[in-house]
């Protein structure tokens, strides 16, 4: 059994499209799973009461399964992370973060301020050990299958330490989440031969080549679309957040383009269309991890739609149920190198 809390007011469609995700979340998921609103209770009941006596009231049955955490202050999408959390410690996302942190919940999802969300995340959940910062992990579909790219947003710059570390906890998120055995990890770079890119890729790639991991070494934009490069299909791709924001965004914007253009040229109905190209909707996947904090902290687009609420909430059960925070604390004491009686590294 899981219990995951849903910030209610997070995101640019808030309250409804959180709200409505968790309801259509529960629809989806077995009996045992709960999820918890968290926000003003008077706005939350309000809305729960339009959901399930109009559109979503086939639905109604799930009402049980949901509680109403009280919280009655609200980040803005325009707060500094800073001051939301030593001005509005009764916001939905600190305390949803912090039922986390306290055991109340299993995992913590939101669409609301992303900066918040990392802040929140960091103060209260914590970073594993041997980690100096989280990432963002996102989702990318391919011409084969998914990939993990971060960090894509968490961290502008990015020293090439912290390259090595954003390839370790990939690796475990695509063993728990994406299902693969022995994670392909390349690095993002302006070229494939290990002198290309700026100081920290290129000192990264020699860190990556002693990892323990297996590095592909490093792949170009061009290979992410196919999901292959050279030396052979890739799972994870590393890069700074500034790039990979920047990558997430471009990404984000193909899917429209195309399903309009392939609507425009054969005449097709562009619902259609949209539906058998469901993988280059952003909205499939929902949400993404803030990887290498110790709990499950999903975050998801300011623009999610109940259906990317839905899906999210689903992330974060997957997240939960894999064990993937534990198992990233694991490897990463693993990968440190182990002090000596002397109190010297071994």
């Amino acid at each position: 059994m899981a219990r995951i809390a849903v910030d209610a007011m997070g995101g640019d469609f808030a309250p409804r499209a959180p709200i409505a995700g968790a309801v259509q979340a529960l629809g989806a998921l077995a009996p045992e799973h709960h999820i918890d609103l968290v926000g003003p209770t008077a706005v939350i009941e309000a809305e729960l009461d339009v959901l399930l006596g109009g559109e979503l009231a086939d639905l109604a049955r799930v009402r049980e399964r949901l509680a109403i955490v009280d919280a009655p202050d609200v980040i803005a999408m325009t707060d500094k992370p800073s001051v939301a959390l030593r001005g509005k410690t009764n916001s939905s996302m600190v305390v949803g973060i912090k039922r986390v942190a306290e055991g109340h919940a299993h995992a913590f999802v939101s669409a609301g301020n992303t900066g918040a969300q990392m802040a929140a995340s960091l103060v209260l959940l914590k970073l594993h050990p041997g980690l100096t910062r989280p990432a963002i992990g996102t989702i990318f579909p391919t011409a084969k299958e998914p990939i993990l790219v971060l960090d894509v947003g968490a961290n502008v710059d990015c020293a090439a330490e912290e390259l090595v570390q954003f390839a370790r906890i990939g690796t475990v998120y695509a063993r728990a989440l994406l299902g693969r055995a022995e994670p392909a990890v390349g690095l993002l770079s302006i070229g494939e031969e290990p002198e290309k890119g700026n100081l920290a890729v290129k000192e990264a790639h020699q860190r990556l080549l002693g990892a323990g991991l297996n590095f592909l070494g490093n792949v170009e934009g061009r290979d992410l679309p196919r999901g292959v490069c050279d030396r052979g299909p890739i799972d994870v791709v590393v890069c700074d957040g500034f790039t990979g924001n920047i990558l997430l965004k471009f990404y984000e914007s193909i899917g429209p383009m195309l399903i309009g253009m392939v609507s425009q040229v054969a005449g097709l109905d562009a619902r259609k269309v949209a539906g058998s190209l469901k993988q280059l909707d952003v909205d499939e996947y929902g949400g993404a991890p803030l990887l290498g904090v110790r709990g499950v902290s999903i975050i998801s687009h300011g623009k999610s739609s109940p259906r990317a609420i839905s899906n999210a909430i689903q992330v974060a059960l997957r997240a939960y149920e894999s064990g993937m925070t534990d198992e990233i604390g694991r490897r990463l004491a693993e990968s440190m190198p182990q002090a000596s009686p002397s109190g010297t590294a071994s």
